[in-house]
């Protein structure tokens, strides 16, 4: 939709109306200001936040009746 069109649009409604309008446009500029700020995240970035430890495949003392 071409400038022109939108602004036929615009002076067509009612000044409460063109209030809204306008305050709608702002979030949209500001959602999109969010949007680019966002860092995408690189491959290998978490590297090093999780740790297996060794015993992690080892039986859990809580289920010894269970698996005996």
């Amino acid at each position: 939709m071409d400038n022109l069109t939108l602004y036929n649009k615009l002076s067509a409604l009612p000044d409460h109306l063109k209030s809204e309008v306008g305050d709608f446009i702002d979030f949209l500029a500001l959602k999109s200001k969010q949007q680019a700020q966002k860092p995408t995240p690189v491959f290998g970035s978490a590297k090093g936040l999780i740790i297996m430890h060794p015993d992690f495949d080892e039986p859990l003392d809580d289920f010894k009746e269970y698996t005996t």
